[in-house]
């Protein structure tokens, strides 16, 4: 092994002590200010637009997972890099630790909310790692000489002629037994220090796992899953309509007509689930309004509850995509409590913001025209999961998440589009987000291979407070068939279609269309996502034998 390697391993192990010992700290300092998620989350904050969306194209609801190993990686490399420096120059290795240490504590003093104890995990951490970067670079268990260290020169050999009064026999048999002991030494120089070493480096990889899988452990046992269980959900003084006969086709690889809740997609800026307290939960609605109000969870349980079924869309969702979903929602009518708060003229736009600081932009018009904006608090019968916004997220039904679907809520800021841009909005994105018409086909699936004869093609279609007219679909680029729509309970969800296609053999493009309540049809032009959502006919190809 190279000294070169010697210094890497030695600023890993370094390098995940720290961290693995933050994640400890961070149990009391906050699960955000470990230095691994606050790094992350200012990656998050900082990145423009397009890598972002590129990251949710190819990696969906584990674009999280993907961000959290790349900076773990990324650390990892800069780890490595100290290590090797430090072999050099322990100095400047523990400048590197320092720096390290100082990305950290400035990353997480950023994060809203943040007190002066979030930089505390990255500075316990910095510092243990410098404990180790010395053990193992310059300390009792440094790295051993190596090859690419310089060695002494083998002894000269003597050429002079044996000495008369020594026999030539046993002159030579004692240079033989000489030169094997040499050989036989040789291989073993520096071997006891390099298992040393190699022992030292396995014993902090191993605390490291141990302490940030315990940190971690830790944490979890601060969630706030057993107040959630705690709660009880108040019958709602208008309840959702019952599902009509037929609504939900069950068949099989179409999506369900209400979506499971460990089955709802997840789109969000959180590297960590944000775990609010009911307890302490409150509601700010200020800004330009005549009477600003504080609502506390207990308060808004005891208010009129509505409930309804509401499909939400991804603004990221692609043509086809699965990044949408429909359930049944409790919660409280926005329009209530802004009629309350008396916003000012000019007021257009409502700001939401999150327990982690994210916030979206609003129209103030779509939350007081009569749809079924709501400040839910339960999910498909259940208080909402954690990961989906508990205790409190909005819910507005016809408009994209990104503009409406705040999760976490803690403050409802009543402001104008002129005066502020919400999360998204400087990335990119279009300030208002009204849902697209769109529909997809489920099944069959592209690249399925089916049986020729009568084959049902099934799918959804959604076009929000405008409900969906019709839904046609083609094959190969023929005529277009009406296919059959389900029933449903309102215009602000999917609705599941069906058509029975007579197969025959061969390789077939299927398409599917839809025509929207205001007799505006799906357009064909394929489109990305950017700036205000997708469009396009979903298609696939599949095989008929």
């Amino acid at each position: 092994m190279t000294r070169t390697r010697f210094g890497a391993l030695a600023g890993v192990a370094a390098a995940a002590v720290a961290v693995g010992l933050a994640e400890v700290v961070a149990v009391l300092t906050g699960a955000r200010s470990a230095p691994l998620v606050a790094v992350g989350a200012v990656v998050v904050d900082t990145v423009p637009g397009p890598p972002k969306q590129f990251a949710i194209d190819v990696f969906g609801v584990y674009d999280k997972i993907a961000l959290l190993i790349g900076t773990g990686l990324l650390i990892a490399i800069f780890a490595a890099l100290i290590g090797v420096l430090a072999l050099r120059s322990l100095a400047a290795g523990s400048a590197g630790v320092a720096l390290f240490g100082a990305i950290g504590a400035a990353a997480a003093l950023t994060r809203p909310g943040a007190g002066v104890g979030a930089a505390l995990p990255s500075l316990v951490g910095a510092a243990a790692a410098a404990g180790v970067l010395w053990l193992l670079t310059a300390g009792p268990l440094r790295a051993p000489p190596t090859r690419d260290t310089a060695a002494p020169e083998p002894a000269a050999r003597h050429s002079a002629a044996p000495d008369s009064a020594t026999p030539v026999g046993v002159l030579t048999e004692e240079r033989a037994g000489e030169a094997d002991d040499t050989r036989d030494a040789a291989p073993d120089r520096g071997e006891p220090g390099r298992r040393r070493f190699l022992r030292a480096v396995g014993v902090a990889l191993g605390a490291a796992a141990l302490t940030g899988l315990g940190g971690r452990w830790l944490a979890t046992r601060r969630s706030v899953a057993a107040a959630r269980s705690a709660v009880t959900l108040p019958v709602p003084a208008d309840p959702a309509p019952p599902l009509p006969a037929g609504a939900d086709l069950a068949l099989p690889r179409l999506a369900p007509y209400t979506t499971p809740n460990a089955g709802f997609y997840r789109i969000d800026t959180a590297l960590v689930v944000p775990q609010v307290d009911p307890a302490t939960w409150q509601l700010r609605i200020h800004g330009r309004v005549r009477h600003p109000l504080t609502i506390s969870y207990a308060d808004l349980l005891a208010r009129p509850m509505t409930e309804r079924h509401i499909t939400l869309a991804c603004v990221s969702n692609e043509v086809g995509g699965d990044l949408i979903g429909n359930a049944r929602w409790l919660g409280v009518r926005l329009k209530d409590l802004l009629d309350e708060a008396q916003p000012f003229d000019g007021a257009d736009q409502v700001v939401g913001r999150s327990a982690d600081g994210w916030t979206c932009g609003t129209p103030t018009a779509a939350l007081r025209d009569g749809r079924d904006a709501l400040l839910v608090v339960g999910m498909n019968g259940e208080p909402l999961p954690i990961e989906h916004g508990f205790p409190v997220r909005m819910v507005v039904p016809g408009l994209y998440g990104y503009v409406s679907a705040c999760k976490w809520l803690v403050e409802l800021e009543l402001s104008s589009f002129a005066d502020f841009d919400a999360y998204w909005v400087p990335r990119g994105w279009s300030a208002q987000g009204p849902i697209r018409t769109q529909s997809r086909i489920d099944t069959p699936r592209a690249g399925g291979r089916l049986t020729a004869g009568r084959v049902t093609v099934a799918g959804v279609a959604w076009a929000q407070r405008r409900g969906i007219e019709r839904v046609q679909i083609r094959v190969d680029g023929g005529p277009w068939h009406d296919a059959t729509l389900a029933a449903t309970v309102s215009v602000d969800t999917w609705v599941q279609w069906s058509w029975r296609w007579p197969a025959t053999p061969g390789e077939h493009t299927l398409q599917v269309r839809a025509t929207d309540g205001t007799g505006d049809a799906q357009p064909e032009e394929l489109r990305a996502v950017t700036p205000d959502g997708a469009t396009g006919w979903h298609s696939v190809r599949v095989t008929v034998r």
